[in-house]
This record gives C-alpha cells, sequence and structure tokens, in this order.
C-alpha cells in the first residue's frame, strides 16, 4: 500500500532539528533534520549511533498493523488503539491507514496530542471532569464539525461537572459519552451495579450539554480474570447496551450505539461475546482499545496476547529491542551494559539478553549463558555463565517487556529494517 504517513500533518515532525535532546543518535547529525538524517539511511550500528539505544522493527511493525487490521475485519469489530502506548502521532497515522477508527486516549494532554496532529476521532477512557480541558474540547467540537469525540462517565456528580463547564464554555455541540459499567466492586473505575449504570445515564439524558451514545468498560480490571469471568462481564456490558436500547435512552439522533471494551489481553473474548451482541434498533460500533500491539513485546504481553489460545488468527511479534555497550567485566561471572532504568522497561520485567554484536568483527551470534539480573539507573547487570562469550566494547541486544514505559522512555526512536537500516525516526509526546 502507499506510505500511511504521506501528507499527514505527521509530516512536520521531518522538520526537526537533531541535536542533544535525543538520545542515542549520531552526535554528527546535529543540526541535520529528521528527515534529512532519515534520507541517509544510516547503519544503527556504523552510522554513529551512540549507545544505549532503542531500535524498532519496521518489519514487525508492520505485521502486527496488519495482522490486527485483519482480525477486526474478521470479527466485524472497529478499533481504536489506545494511544498512550506509544503517544506517537507517525503511528497513529499508520493504524489509520490500517483500518483503525480512531485513537482511544486517556487524559486531556493526550487528545490535545491527537488533535494537533490531525485524528478525527477521539474516544477518551476516562470520565472527563476537568473545567479547562472541557473548554477545550469545546471549542474544538465547535470548529471542526467533522470532530468525533467520545468519552466515559461513570457517576452522577461527574455528569454534573461536565455539563457546568461546558454550558459556562458556551459549547454548540453536546459531548457524546458512554456509561462506563466497572469490572467488579474492587475494580478500577465505572459504575459498579445497573441501577448505578441507569442513574448516571438518566443524569446524561438531563444535561443538555451530553449526548449518550453507548456503554464501556475494560475487562482487563475483572478481578482473578479468567475466560469465564471475563465472558460473564462482558455480556452483562452487551446486556447493559441491550437494556438501555430497549428504554429508550438512546436518542433519535444517535446513529450507532457504541459498545466498547478490549484491552491487549483478552480481545478474542471481547471478540466471541461482541458476536453475540443481540440486534439493535440502530448498528452497533463494536470498539477494541487493544493498544500494545503495535510494537508488542518479549515479555508481559508475549505471555498474555489472546494469539496465545487462537494460534490459528495468527501471532503479533516484538518489536522493540534496546542495543547496550558492555562497559565492564570485572570478573568472568559479571558484566555491565550502559542501559539501565532510564532506558529501559522494567516495573512487570527486566530485559532479556537476546544477542550479542561483536565489537571486534560485526558478528551478531545469540546471547546464550548471559542473564540480566537487574538494573540501576544507567547501568543493566549482565550474570554470565563459563563459556559466554562477552566482553568490553560488545554490544547487547535486549528484548523489553511492557511497551507502554519503554516508549515513554524515548522521544526519538529509530525506525529500523532486518538488515540494521535505519529508514525512520519515531517521535514521542509524553
Amino acid at each position: 500500500m502507499a506510505d500511511p504517513l504521506a501528507g499527514s500533518q505527521a509530516d512536520s515532525l521531518d522538520a526537526e532539528r537533531v541535536d542533544h535532546r535525543f538520545k542515542g543518535l549520531p552526535p554528527d547529525a546535529d543540526g541535520r533534520t529528521v528527515g534529512q538524517l532519515a534520507a541517509e539511511r544510516r547503519s544503527l550500528f556504523t552510522g554513529g549511533f551512540t549507545t544505549p539505544v532503542l531500535a524498532l522493527s519496521a518489519e514487525s511493525v508492520e505485521h502486527n498493523l496488519r495482522l490486527l487490521e485483519t482480525y477486526a475485519e474478521r470479527h466485524g469489530l472497529a478499533f481504536a488503539p489506545h494511544g498512550k502506548t506509544s503517544m506517537a502521532p507517525q503511528l497513529f497515522d499508520r493504524q489509520t491507514a490500517y483500518g483503525a477508527w480512531g485513537v482511544t486516549v486517556a487524559v486531556p494532554h493526550q487528545a490535545r496530542v491527537c488533535r494537533a496532529f490531525g485524528v478525527s476521532r477521539i474516544f477518551l477512557a476516562n470520565e472527563l471532569v476537568d473545567a479547562a480541558a472541557l473548554r477545550w474540547l469545546a471549542g474544538e467540537l465547535d470548529a471542526d464539525p467533522e470532530f468525533e469525540f467520545v468519552a466515559y462517565v461513570d457517576s452522577v456528580r461527574g455528569v454534573e461537572l461536565m455539563d457546568q463547564a461546558l454550558t459556562a464554555a458556551g459549547s454548540g455541540r453536546p459531548v457524546d459519552v458512554v456509561v462506563e459499567l466497572g469490572a467488579g466492586a474492587a475494580a478500577r473505575t465505572g459504575a459498579r451495579t445497573d441501577a448505578d449504570c441507569a442513574a448516571v445515564a438518566d443524569a446524561v439524558a438531563a444535561a443538555p450539554t451530553l449526548r449518550l451514545v453507548g456503554v464501556a468498560g475494560y475487562e482487563g480490571e475483572v478481578p482473578d480474570a479468567a475466560p469465564d469471568a471475563v465472558r460473564a462481564w462482558l455480556r452483562r456490558l452487551t446486556a447493559l447496551a441491550a437494556a438501555f436500547d430497549a428504554a429508550g435512552r438512546f436518542g433519535p439522533d444517535v446513529e450507532r450505539i457504541v459498545v466498547s471494551a478490549g484491552g491487549s489481553a483478552w480481545f478474542d473474548t471481547v471478540a466471541e461475546v461482541f458476536a453475540e451482541l443481540p440486534e439493535l434498533s440502530r448498528p452497533a460500533l463494536k470498539l477494541l482499545r487493544s493498544g500494545a500491539y503495535v510494537s508488542h513485546d518479549d515479555g508481559h504481553y508475549r505471555h498474555l496476547t489472546p494469539f496465545n489460545r487462537v494460534p490459528e488468527e495468527g501471532a503479533l511479534r516484538p518489536a522493540f529491542r534496546l542495543w547496550a555497550q558492555v562497559v565492564s567485566r570485572p570478573n568472568p561471572g559479571q558484566a555491565f551494559v550502559n542501559a539501565g532504568k532510564r532506558d529501559a522497561a522494567y516495573d512487570l520485567h527486566l530485559p532479556v539478553a537476546q544477542v550479542v554484536r561483536s565489537a571486534r568483527d560485526g558478528s551478531v551470534r545469540p546471547a546464550d549463558g548471559i542473564t540480566v539480573t537487574g538494573l540501576s539507573d544507567q547501568h543493566g547487570w549482565l550474570a554470565t555463565e563459563a563459556g559466554a562469550e562477552l566482553e568490553v566494547g560488545d554490544w547487547v541486544g535486549l528484548g523489553l517487556s511492557h511497551p507502554c514505559t519503554v516508549f515513554d522512555k524515548w522521544q526519538l526512536i529509530p525506525l529500523v529494517e532486518a538488515d540494521g537500516t535505519v529508514t525512520d525516526y519515531i517521535r514521542t509526546f509524553f
């Protein structure tokens, strides 16, 4: 297909100057624009990049984008991937080019980033009660009739605050909202009972600045989540949508009823239960919000991905590799690399040593007998078994866990082809 970034507002990122703000990039590239540096197609390994440096596999990203597009189409789902994973407008553009309905966000700042780069559909998976943010939102909706925005509501008080702020802002268009159903008494947010959900819906009906368009929630918060428990909660969600519809809670100007769930761990169960949704009075927008798929990982999501349960549907590919250099080899059982907590996610799992690139001849070999045992701020601690080949100057390629806390440590990430050629740079906005 054609380059999904061509002609988009994300192209403006090409004009940004490369300098000391962006770690890992070649010092001799200072002063060039990002676009100029990308056009040089430097090698990650011989093109002057300094360690540590995070690389994102171009081939794996492309594969993952295609896979979720195909999966959603096969199951009759729309998807709005969670933008908080990458906060990278270039990836938002690519996700949209590969079928995404829009982008999910969690907080007003993330919505502002999306709008700055032309995202036309935003799903805010939180109740928005910040008056300043609501004033901004009212302005965006009034200025752009094509802009679509949907937010959670889960309390009567939240609805009151939204209505007050939007009224004060002189909002000309109502804000679309979905009632959030909580995933259990000990879960995160969301109205806990059907009665609570009905009370929130009644409050929305009484607020002229809001319009009820559906129901939503997050199955990942189901306590002690297991297939049966997740399935049961999802059926509560779809039953709530059907009940609201039967009760006439969706106004005549609502063209489609939003039913949304689906993190990165249970979207197969979401697809299964959403397929059972009874016919409603108007079309249903069955909306997934999985975000981690775009990069996947070598830890948390590698174990949790629904594709492990449905291998016939395909498999995601880890796209991250953090390259660090051995800077100390104090004894045969120990080595240290120059990447630590400032560079690698560590909230769920430590990095995993995957490959070693020789400083002598550039050859690459498996990181046999090498284990990451800990991270300091700027050092990675490696344990090396007898016979493990590793010396000062070698580069170690590390697999990482939890994309959300990988992306946020890097402002400009090289997009790298399998042979090491850097073809682009992904800018993040955290």
